[in-house]
């Protein structure tokens, strides 16, 4: 599993590094995004997606309360998902999220290691650290 660190020192270079991670994400593919809350996971989807030509960084919000967002791209589909609330694998189950595993999907999972088959099912693994108020530490796992 190859492992690459960055870091960032402002939420424009983490726009900035999302834009620059996108080609190395495939669809159909599972990448989580792991990180406390205000690590910058959503920052960092707003660059992915404006890569993807799918949402401009200023449509990209969190999902935390509709739990899905779905960005269309002229190739590529990307949701992104927040599991913060969800507890149980009930839950989950209803948010049909294997209806969005498509040829052409990837989804960006928040809190998905909350779920083992998430973790084992992954592609692409992004660990965001704040480190401090604008720094944050960026670990990209593929495999």
């Amino acid at each position: 599993m190859a492992m690459q660190e960055f870091t960032t020192h402002s939420a424009e270079e983490t726009i900035a590094l999302g834009r620059t991670l996108a080609p190395f994400l495939s669809s159909p593919g599972l990448v989580l995004l792991r990180g406390d809350l205000g690590a910058g996971k959503t920052t960092l989807v707003k660059g992915i997606a404006e890569a993807f030509q799918a949402a401009s960084e200023e449509d990209v919000t969190s999902p935390t309360f509709t739990l899905i967002h779905e960005y269309r791209g002229p190739q590529t589909v990307l949701y992104h998902i927040d599991l913060y609330r969800i507890d149980t694998a009930r839950e989950l189950e209803t948010l049909g999220l294997d209806d969005l595993m498509a040829d052409n999907a990837i989804l960006l999972i928040e809190w998905g290691e909350k779920f083992e088959r998430f973790v084992k099912e992954r592609k692409v693994d992004i660990a965001l650290e704040r480190v401090s108020e604008n720094e944050r530490r960026v670990r990209v796992m593929q495999g």
